[in-house]
């Protein structure tokens, strides 16, 4: 707590600061400063500003791993690589990871995994392009065919977006900076930070990273020219934004940086390199001699190096040939934004241009160096850092750009592999035991309290709209079943986070506990690689487990009085394995999946010669009203395969035991068998960005050692969601 200053107030201003408080109200600003030591620095402040950190440690879990297999030509220390498969088996490997960035930096800060960072020598770089697009990061455009649909958020990502900017800038203020004093602490001492913003909120960045950093830590301030003035805002009252900033920061005055330089532009009027030798080599005469000793100008004059004017005055000879280029100042006009038919487009609409991101990662950073992005988007940051040889974490709160990357990274394997270059494999990682203690409360103050009380009661009006929804009644008397539908019993998972394993377990304990048989688990959204499995292992213990998605229809009080609510089941997967001697190749035979998406009264909202795309029981529809209202129907997945947008195998699932580091209450590092595998992606196919580049059905072929193993096939449809199926097979 700061010191009170020995400064007397007025009687008026005494009396005043006496009834604010008895009523309660806040202070003046004005009184910070009569009754505590001034800052040395200036603050920004907001409604809800806090300095207390998110301090849990959560345990990451290893979902897939995913590495092409490499050619013999491996360049790579010997000990790091299984030369029969061409796969990874040791060092530092990628990280992938799915949640949400304030836990997941909480429990880098804090865990097991804080020692694997510091044995690369810390990060040295973070870069973030936070969602200061109001939201539009977490919409996406899904090919379908010859058309596109837009993907809504799903109702976490709006979750996210409410506790983002649901009231405004102070919301966006207190998420990011709870964030950015996290990354400081991550940031390796002579690493440095890129803020990516725009006129939103770059003012307003730039104090909070004051505060955070220290202004003596500010290094430059970017101003990336993305486009020209066109269109309606060529004729708007206002000049057309065409500008983002990027602020940077170090944690020191250590901090490294390389300069870059830019080739020469030849074609401007103020091209200095205008002249030709009789080799014709280009050159300039405009460099003054005048930094220059006697002695070197002497140099120069016997190379043949000095010009000499009509008016007697002499210039140094400058090749281009000779130079590196012209230094990178602030003001990047050099880097065009992403068009329509960019190879790296991936439907993401505030993608940026890899030349970016390659500039920011060689200026400052090394080969091998750690370099972290915790808003990865559509993974441009992570594409660019595997191609420069850099080790990287990304992280995102969306499901459907964690599966983007994955292709994305897939995709740089195998052009790293067609030009006989390295890479590394990387994981993908849940942020493990999604406990409800950690959500639901974890200060001490009144105030906190009072905040768990109205979770609590949100959570209450939730459950009842929930079952309502799912036409379920409310039962009491069980810590995990809220409900009965029929002959099944009704869970309800997290409000806020994906249903996760842990939730499950408890579910499956409770239900064998009490003898029930059969139970529904409702949930908006679920762990990666949670399913099939853990239905087989409750099936084995003679309970019936099925998952329901909750769709975003819930929260539409007209549809649920009407009964319209459909609640999803978990995708279907059939796969045939084809033997050819100990040879295996895995088919894909048969995906269905049961969504509903922006279909609820949809023949009365659609306007007159209006046209919209729809999900509607598992097709995707392109419904058409004409001038005289009649409805017309265009299906667009006309077949099964039409819905996968990857899938993978595992030919040997249960080979790599999932392994979980934590630390004990006492300190030590500890590490855990799950009971779950590690899903290893050793075949995949997946919809490239061009449509010549189709889906495959059937895997290539793997020899597989005689007796039984269990093969393993993931599905991802075309919104991101994943389903997997695991099959025993014999040899």
């Amino acid at each position: 707590m700061k010191k009170i200053k020995k400064m007397k107030l007025t009687d008026n201003e005494k009396r005043d600061v006496v009834k604010l408080i008895t009523e309660g109200k806040n202070l003046p600003e004005k009184y910070r400063f009569l009754l505590f030591e001034q800052s040395k620095q200036i603050e920004l402040s907001w409604n809800g500003k806090s300095h207390d950190l998110t301090n849990i440690d959560l345990p990451f879990q290893i979902i897939e791993q995913v590495d092409e297999p490499r050619t013999e030509k491996v360049k790579r220390a010997q000990g790091s690589f299984d030369f029969n498969l061409g796969r990874q088996t040791a060092g530092w490997t990628n990280k992938l990871i799915w949640g949400d960035n304030k836990y997941i930096l909480s429990s880098l800060k804090n865990g097991p995994m804080r020692d694997e960072i510091e044995k690369e020598g810390g990060i040295k770089l973070i870069y973030i392009d936070p969602p200061f697009d109001v939201g539009a990061d977490f919409s996406m455009n899904v090919e379908v065919g010859d058309n596109s649909y837009e993907k809504k958020p799903n109702v976490l990502e709006h979750i996210a977006y409410r506790d983002t900017w649901g009231l405004g800038e102070d919301s966006f203020l207190s998420m990011i900076y709870e964030r950015l004093i996290l990354m400081k602490d991550l940031l390796a001492e002579d690493g440095s930070i890129y803020v990516h913003c725009d006129w939103r909120m770059n003012s307003l960045m730039r104090v909070i990273l004051d505060e955070i950093f220290g202004r003596e830590n500010y290094i430059n301030e970017i101003i990336w020219k993305k486009g020209v003035v066109k269109g309606a805002r060529a004729n708007s009252k206002k000049f057309g934004k065409i500008l983002d900033n990027i602020l940077i920061y170090s944690k020191s005055n250590n901090y490294y940086f390389k300069t870059e330089y830019k080739p020469h532009d030849l074609d401007s009027k103020n091209n200095k390199f205008k002249h030709k030798d009789k080799d014709g080599r280009i050159y300039s005469i405009d460099t003054p001699l005048g930094d220059y000793s006697e002695k070197k100008i002497t140099e120069f004059e016997k190379q043949g190096r000095i010009h000499t004017s009509k008016n007697g005055k002499k210039t140094l000879i400058r090749y281009l040939d000779e130079t590196k280029g012209i230094s990178v100042g602030d003001l990047w006009d050099d880097i065009s934004p992403l068009n329509q038919n960019s190879s790296e487009r991936t439907g993401y609409p505030t993608q940026k241009p890899e030349k970016l991101l390659e500039r920011i990662i060689n200026c400052s950073t090394k080969q091998d160096d750690l370099i972290c992005d915790f808003f990865a988007g559509s993974g441009v940051f992570a594409s660019v850092a595997e191609k420069l040889n850099r080790k990287w974490i990304c992280s995102d709160l969306g499901k459907f750009s964690i599966h983007t990357i994955r292709k994305r990274m897939i995709d740089v394997q195998r052009k790293l592999k067609k030009e006989e270059k390295n890479w590394r494999a990387f994981e993908i990682l849940n942020l493990g035991k999604y406990q409800r203690q950690h959500y639901i409360y974890d200060g001490k103050s009144e105030r906190d309290e009072i905040k768990v009380t109205i979770k609590k009661n949100k959570e209450i009006q939730f459950k009842k709209l929930i079952l309502d929804a799912y036409k379920a009644t409310e039962i009491d008397g069980f810590k995990t079943i809220h409900g009965k539908k029929s002959d099944n019993l009704v869970s309800i998972g997290p409000i806020n986070q994906p249903l996760s394993r842990n939730h499950v377990e408890e579910v499956i304990e409770e239900c064998l506990r009490n003898k029930i048989t059969s139970v529904d688990i409702l949930g908006f959204e679920y762990e990666m690689g949670l399913f099939p499995s853990i239905q087989e292992e409750a099936k084995s213990k003679g309970l019936r487990l099925a998952y329901k998605q909750i769709p975003m229809e819930v929260f539409d009080k007209r549809a649920v009085s009407k009964g319209e609510i459909i609640f999803h089941d978990v995708a279907y997967i059939e796969f045939k394995p084809i033997f050819k001697g100990k040879k295996l190749s895995i088919e894909l035979t048969d995906f269905a999946v049961f969504y509903n998406e922006d279909n609820l009264n949809i023949d009365e909202n659609l306007a007159f010669g209006k046209s919209k795309i729809i999900v509607e029981n598992g097709q995707i529809i392109e419904k058409q009203k004409d001038k005289n209202g009649i409805i017309k129907e265009n299906i667009l997945t006309k077949k099964w395969y039409d819905w996968i947008d990857y899938w993978s195998v595992d030919f040997n699932y249960e080979s790599k035991p999932e392994i979980i580091k934590f630390k004990t209450k006492e300190g030590r590092i500890e590490e855990e068998w799950t009971g779950n595998y590690v899903f290893e992606n050793e075949w995949q196919s997946f919809k490239g960005n061009k449509s010549s580049e189709k889906l495959e059905l059937k895997s290539s072929e793997r020899e597989i050692l005689s007796g039984k193993t269990k093969v393993a096939v993931k599905v991802v449809d075309i919104f991101g969601n994943d389903t997997m199926k695991i099959l025993q097979v014999k040899i």
